[in-house]
């Protein structure tokens, strides 16, 4: 796909993003511009559904909103919190790794670079590049199982993991939508390009679309 389609898909997908539901993560994002919060919410998001994310992380952070603080919880306390986030137990084991982390080794501060935030107890890949993005504004791709399903679908790249579709997008698509990319695909995601059988017949990029290895569709 040249750089003329892609541009135009950029721009079919931000229409289609006009007034629909938003992540969760790039809410808090666009409203309070905290890595920190940024970083824990992302954790939690991870295999739970939006819904779910948000009255965790809300609850979670009106008990603490600093590694300080959230030191100063047990990890019950943080279970307790946000339950019923999927794996929650390893969740507030985890975030109490990720406290533990930033206030030994960065001053408190979440980390601006990819190489520091994967040194992060248990931060993969998407949630680092998530964090440099929404959180610092840089440009970094975050794949998540939509980017990397719809990327392929799409034929942008023909990649088997989320961390060879990462490279490969680097490669084709422009730096500009880097920050953003996530952002649309998992909504976009979310409501048509779903991984069963998606809703082709009312897909706004129907025309740009292959549909590679889609089988099934409505």
């Amino acid at each position: 796909m040249d750089t003329e389609k892609i541009a135009l898909l950029i721009d079919r997908l931000e229409v289609s993003l006009e007034g629909s539901y938003i992540p969760i993560v790039t809410q808090l994002a666009e409203t309070q511009h905290n890595p920190f919060e940024i970083l824990i919410s992302t954790v939690l998001s991870l295999r739970t559904k939006d819904e779910v994310t948000a009255a965790a992380t809300e609850r979670l952070f009106r008990l603490a909103s600093t590694p300080e603080r959230m030191l100063k919880l047990s990890e019950e306390e943080i279970r307790q919190a946000i339950y019923p986030v999927g794996f929650y137990r390893n969740k507030a084991r985890q975030i109490s790794g990720i406290c533990r982390d930033l206030l030994d080794r960065f001053s408190s501060r979440v980390p601006d670079t990819l190489e520091n935030l994967l040194s992060l107890n248990g931060v993969g890949r998407k949630t680092a590049n998530l964090v440099l993005s929404l959180g610092y504004g840089q440009e970094a791709i975050c794949v998540d199982t939509h980017v990397h399903r719809i990327s392929n679908r799409l034929g942008l790249v023909s990649t088997k993991t989320p961390e060879q579709t990462e490279s490969a997008l680097q490669d084709v698509l422009p730096r500009c939508y880097w920050s953003r990319y996530n952002t649309l695909l998992v909504s976009f995601g979310q409501r048509v390009c779903r991984p069963l059988s998606p809703l082709c017949s009312t897909c706004p990029l129907g025309d740009l679309c292959p549909r590679i290895a889609v089988t099934r569709h409505r």
